[in-house]
C-alpha cells in the first residue's frame, strides 16, 4: 500500500498558516506529499524547500485570477496536486490542518484495512475547529463535525471548490463519496491566527468566492457553542501556538445572527433526539 499526502497553499507566512508543521504533521506515514505552491510575496516556498524531506514533491502553479466564481480556482489547485498523487490512497491536508503523533498508527491502519474493500472510498475524520485560543474549540452543527480527508486514487473524483469531493459515475451527476469515519480528529487551527492575519485571508480569499468582504471579528460568536478543550495538542504545533490559560469569551453585548440563533435551535434539537445535524460531505458506510 502507497499513501500520497498533498496540499496547495500560498503566501502561507502572510496570511497565517501552520503550513509547515501541517506537512510534517502526517509525513512520518506518507510516502510521497505533493505540494502544490501558488505565487506568493512570502517566504512560503523557500521554507517548505527547508523541510528538505526526499518524500515531498513541490508544484509550482499559477492561479487564473479571473476565475472568481464559487471558489472554483481553490478546486482547481487542490486537483493539480491530486492528479499527481501515485499512491493508492490520496490524504489532503489544509494548511492549517494537524495531525496528533498518536493517531498516525489508526489512520495508516485504517487505509490498510480498507484498501480492498470496494464498498470504501474515502476515510472520514472528526474535527476541532479551534476558535480565539488554544484553549477552546467550536460545537455547533454550523461547523462540520467529520470531513472525508482521505480518498482512494482509483476513484473517478474532483473537487468543485476545494472543500470537499465529489464522485463521478458512470458520467452522471457528482455524488459525494462513500466513507468510514474512524476515531481520529483532524486539529483545525484556522481561527487561532490573529484578526488581523485572518482578515488579510479574507480579502485574499472572498474575491474567488465573489463575496463581498466582511470584518470578521472572533467576539461575534456564540458564546453558548465555545467549549473548552481538556486534550492535548499534537506536539508539532505547540511552538506555534499563542500562549493562553483561559476560555475564550465572546462580546455579552453582542446579537446572534439569524444563522447563528438557527445554528442554536438545532443544538437543541441535537441534544433532544440526540442526532447530529451539522453538514456532512460524505456518504457514511
Amino acid at each position: 500500500m502507497k499513501i500520497s499526502g498533498f496540499t496547495f497553499i500560498r503566501n502561507g507566512d502572510i496570511l497565517g498558516y501552520p503550513y509547515v508543521e501541517s506537512i510534517k504533521s502526517i509525513l512520518p506515514i506518507v510516502d510521497e506529499f505533493i505540494v502544490n505552491i501558488g505565487p506568493s510575496d512570502d517566504e512560503t516556498l523557500q521554507n517548505i524547500r527547508k523541510i528538505n524531506n526526499p518524500k515531498i514533491k513541490i508544484i509550482e502553479s499559477d492561479w487564473a485570477e479571473k476565475m472568481q466564481n464559487k471558489g472554483f480556482v481553490y478546486g482547481q489547485q487542490k486537483m493539480i496536486s491530486q492528479f499527481n498523487c501515485t499512491g493508492d490512497w490520496a490524504f489532503y491536508v489544509e494548511g492549517d490542518e494537524i495531525y496528533h503523533e498518536d493517531d498516525l498508527e489508526k489512520l495508516k491502519k485504517a487505509m490498510s484495512l480498507y484498501e480492498s474493500d470496494e464498498k470504501v472510498e474515502a476515510i472520514a475524520v472528526n474535527f476541532f475547529h479551534f476558535y480565539g485560543n488554544q484553549n477552546s474549540y467550536l460545537d455547533s452543527p454550523g461547523w462540520y463535525r467529520s470531513e472525508a480527508r482521505i480518498i482512494k486514487t482509483s476513484v473517478r473524483s474532483y473537487a468543485p471548490d476545494g472543500l470537499f469531493w465529489l464522485v463521478l459515475e458512470k458520467n452522471k451527476i457528482g455524488r459525494y463519496p462513500r466513507a468510514k469515519k474512524i476515531n481520529v480528529c483532524c486539529y483545525h487551527y484556522g481561527w487561532v491566527r490573529t484578526e488581523e492575519e485572518m482578515n488579510l485571508k479574507s480579502k485574499k480569499v472572498q474575491k474567488f468566492w465573489s463575496k463581498k468582504y466582511n470584518k470578521i471579528k472572533y467576539s461575534e460568536m456564540d458564546q453558548k457553542i465555545i467549549k473548552p478543550f481538556l486534550g492535548t495538542h499534537p506536539k508539532i504545533i505547540q511552538g506555534w501556538l499563542p500562549r493562553s490559560k483561559s476560555l475564550f469569551m465572546a462580546d455579552p453585548n453582542y446579537r446572534l445572527t439569524r444563522k447563528q440563533k438557527k445554528h442554536r435551535l438545532m443544538l437543541i434539537i441535537e441534544k433532544m433526539f440526540n442526532v447530529d445535524l451539522s453538514k456532512k460531505h460524505y456518504k457514511k458506510i
